[in-house]
């Protein structure tokens, strides 16, 4: 379906669609899940198929108008997420939300699908409104794979012993420098990046079955952080590591004594919290995969 498919009469239509010029603009909040797999991360990107680009070409046609996303969390290649948060400039009246989440659901989905739409104060901004992103890394800890969960959590088939990988979570509990389990980005402006973040929570839980998740919730995360955390974390589940180490893998900040990275189609971005609001309470209806 392109805008072309609309009535022109219809709300949103291409009869009332395409404003465009230097006049006065309108900032629309989108809530959305994504399956990770056939992206190559959120960032546009361009040669390559990735979250951001194909919203980014799917509202603009949708409206007449091009737009540019920000979003609340840049998700790497593979992971996915529950409720993503972007928000994007158009000009008034160009967008009609009851329309833009039944043609961006039509052309994009399923492996992405737009919950919600709707306007919002032009102070507001998906990423740096955002006070906290939480995390979800899921593994199926069986000796045997379940290929109805093999494209959303890490099968790890040696037995872990839960509660050291519980205890071990204490250590990452506050305002560290997590330079031991972060990638660290190159700034133009030749200085070195803050890798210094606070986390509110980390913790496992255990539902039944083999089936554990790990749950992080941060005012932001680095690059790789929740991926590294959770192979170090396994580590001392497999008796690699043991619980009282990672203290002092965290004091250390070298990266080469945490954990290897675990999978990416393991994690997802599960929801971010602003003043008032969740984007976990405009997903509802997503199905919790649990």
């Amino acid at each position: 379906m392109t805008l072309f498919d609309l009535p022109d009469d219809t709300p949103g239509g291409a009869g009332q669609l395409g404003a465009s010029g230097d006049g006065p603009t309108e900032r629309t909040r989108l809530v959305l899940a994504y399956d990770g797999a056939p992206f190559h991360g959120f960032a546009r990107n361009e040669g390559v198929r990735t979250v951001g680009g194909t919203l980014t070409e799917a509202i603009s046609t949708i409206i007449g108008h091009r737009v540019e996303l920000t979003c609340a969390g840049r998700t790497d290649k593979g992971v996915h997420a529950r409720a993503q948060v972007v928000h994007f400039d158009a000009p008034a009246g160009a967008v009609n939300d009851r329309v833009l989440v039944r043609s961006l659901n039509k052309l994009c989905g399923p492996a992405i699908a737009v919950e919600t739409a709707e306007r919002v104060p032009d102070e507001f901004d998906a990423r740096f409104s955002a006070l906290a992103r939480r995390y979800r890394y899921a593994i199926y800890n069986r000796p045997v794979p379940d290929p109805f969960s093999a494209s959303s959590a890490w099968h790890v088939d040696a037995p872990l012993a839960f509660h050291a990988m519980v205890l071990a979570c204490d250590a990452l509990i506050g305002e560290h420098d997590f330079s031991a389990f972060c990638r660290r980005p190159k700034r133009r402006d030749g200085e070195q990046a803050s890798l210094v973040r606070r986390v509110s929570e980390a913790r496992w839980y255990d539902d039944g079955g083999g089936r554990l998740r790990f749950e992080i919730e941060a005012s932001s995360f680095c690059h790789q952080m929740v991926r590294a955390v959770v192979g170090t974390l396994v580590d001392v589940g497999r008796a690699k590591k043991r619980p009282g180490d990672l203290l002092g893998i965290v004091r250390s900040g070298e990266r080469s004594r945490a954990g290897e990275l675990a999978p990416p189609h393991g994690l997802t971005l599960w929801t971010v919290r602003y003043q008032g609001w969740s984007s976990h309470e405009a997903s509802a209806t997503f199905a919790d995969p649990r």
